[in-house]
């Protein structure tokens, strides 16, 4: 019921998306959009994209007066700062890891300048629309995310400290670990390589009772949302492929009564049971590959089946990963929005 199509190019004028199904009255305007865009934009950072976009949005319809009129809303950020020339060594050159071949093997032909449709561009739309989510959603449900692993080095879980995720430019939760990986992101920057990462989302608050039995499973469509994420390699929900090494007794969440409620002593199963909601956090993590554009040669083909090598020059994340951590909040949220819409219409209430 809550959805949104993303449209534009990485080196086009413009990106944009339109979002249908919000429901009229929700109090919305662009600077709380823009606080989570900002959370996302290039150039913030020495270990991001120098690209110097300001991605400013604007709020094309389906606003008036403050407050959402339950029309689709259209959101737009024009791109100001191209270098389209960075790319025209590599436009009859297909780089290894990026979708160069097959965009070029669908379709027949591609836009080269920076990946175009295939951009991490892409995603400030879906963060643009994560934040109309989650108005739809209300302020109960908290939605948060922090990047728990940059190549081989993973934070301690002891050390976990939402406060510090502000305090650093990896949205990393562990000061220590923080310190760490800006060292050592420095160096593969200055190597002309990359790293991957992994991506921790979670949102409390969410009641028991949202998702479904089989078809709209809670779990399936964050997994799917995730997933659609460029550059993402795998997801899991709860404690994940670890289960795979746990015993029935190590994984089940026992449950007691607390304060008149229904309290999980464990979270194994990240918040979801049979594609339904639980009550407890919902917990989700996304694997990231490394950024596929480098400076280190590696062998390829040209268009015409010649065999070559490429290094791909312009401005890239060292680690995507970073800038992931607002996309995957945003995709979580609309996940969850759409959920709620569709509990509310099939079991009854209010949005608010």
């Amino acid at each position: 019921m809550f959805r949104f199509t993303s449209w534009g190019e990485s080196h086009g004028p413009s990106i944009g998306c339109v979002i249908d199904g919000c429901p009229p009255g929700l109090e919305l305007d662009e600077e709380f959009i823009q606080k989570f865009l900002d959370q996302r934009r290039p150039g913030t950072s020495k270990f991001v994209t120098q690209r110097q976009e300001a991605d400013q949005v604007k709020i094309l319809s389906g606003v008036f007066e403050g407050r959402t009129t339950g029309t689709p809303i259209s959101l737009l950020i024009e791109n100001t700062d191209q270098r389209s020339r960075d790319y025209g060594d590599i436009k009859d050159v297909y780089r290894p890891g990026h979708a160069d071949f097959t965009y070029d093997a669908k379709y027949g032909f591609r836009d080269y300048r920076g990946g175009g449709r295939s951009s991490a561009r892409e995603t400030a739309m879906r963060v643009a629309a994560g934040a109309v989510a989650r108005k739809v959603l209300g302020d109960y449900i908290l939605i948060r995310g922090a990047l728990t692993q940059m190549g081989s080095k993973m934070i301690d879980g002891d050390n976990w400290d939402w406060d510090e995720v502000s305090n650093n430019p990896f949205f990393c939760p562990d000061k220590n670990m923080a310190n760490e990986w800006a060292e050592y992101l420095d160096g593969i920057r200055k190597e002309g390589n990359s790293v991957g990462a992994i991506v921790e989302v979670q949102a409390e608050g969410v009641p028991p009772g949202w998702g479904a039995p089989v078809y709209a499973k809670l779990d399936t469509e964050i997994s799917a949302a995730l997933m659609s994420i460029n550059a993402a390699k795998g997801v899991e929900i709860g404690s994940g492929f670890a289960t795979a090494s746990f015993s029935g007794t190590d994984n089940a969440d026992e449950i007691r009564i607390r304060d008149g409620k229904p309290v999980f002593l464990t979270n194994n199963a990240g918040g979801i049971l049979g594609g339904i909601s639980n009550g407890d956090t919902i917990v989700a993590r996304m694997a990231i590959k490394p950024t596929s554009s480098i400076l280190t040669p590696r062998r390829t083909i040209t268009r015409d089946g010649k065999e070559t090598e490429v290094l791909t020059k312009g401005r890239h994340d060292p680690c995507v990963g970073i800038r992931a951590v607002p996309v995957a909040e945003a995709m979580l949220a609309c996940v969850l929005a759409d959920q709620k819409l569709r509990h509310i219409g099939q079991m009854g209430g209010q949005v608010g």
